[in-house]
């Protein structure tokens, strides 16, 4: 970091960058805590007892917080993800887990999208998964091309949500459905 500071044109021992290389490091270590963690762990525990539920379970609008590994800058949006279940089911906020644990090493948005599907596929031994991702990257939208309206949306299928089409157009249909309170 001192030497990007030098790089850059400053002074890494002026009194206003001093601290900046031990401030970078530690922010960095929060960034990419998902290089620590497991989400396969944050799967394994699963109910079977359902009352016979079969049907999509779906959890919208999952903040996604990540960097890009090209440039390591931003990129923040959503995912939506769904599972059909065959004959578990993983609590809500392991989901989630599993998509902040991904979203917090360096990725590109695709390989991301493609992470989280095939880590509860592997693990809960769905009939199918459908995650959707839509984000705002900032190596997009702050240099280079400079289009601050820009959104990629990426999805990637498994199981039935790959094979059936009723499937994937129910998952899209309830991915853009009104938000109830």
């Amino acid at each position: 970091m001192r030497t990007l500071l030098a790089w850059a044109g400053d002074d890494p021992n002026r009194t206003g960058l001093a601290n900046t290389p031990k401030r970078v490091a530690d922010a960095f270590e929060e960034r990419f805590c998902g290089y620590r963690e497991d989400p396969e762990a944050e799967l394994a525990r699963t109910f079977e007892d359902v009352s016979g539920y079969s049907d999509m379970i779906l959890l919208r609008d999952v903040r996604v917080e990540s960097h890009c590994e090209h440039h390591i800058a931003p990129f923040v949006g959503v995912a939506h993800v769904a599972y059909v279940p065959d004959k578990r089911v993983v609590g809500l906020s392991k989901l989630s887990r599993v998509v902040d644990i991904f979203a917090h090493r360096l990725q590109v948005q695709e390989s991301l999208t493609a992470q989280i599907a095939n880590t509860i596929q592997h693990e809960l031994a769905p009939k199918g998964v459908a995650v959707m991702i839509s984000a705002v990257h900032q190596c997009m939208t702050l240099r280079a091309v400079n289009q601050p309206g820009a959104t990629m949306v990426t999805a990637h299928f498994t199981g039935v949500f790959e094979t059936a089409e009723c499937w994937r157009d129910r998952f899209l249909k309830a991915v853009q459905a009104p938000h109830t309170q």
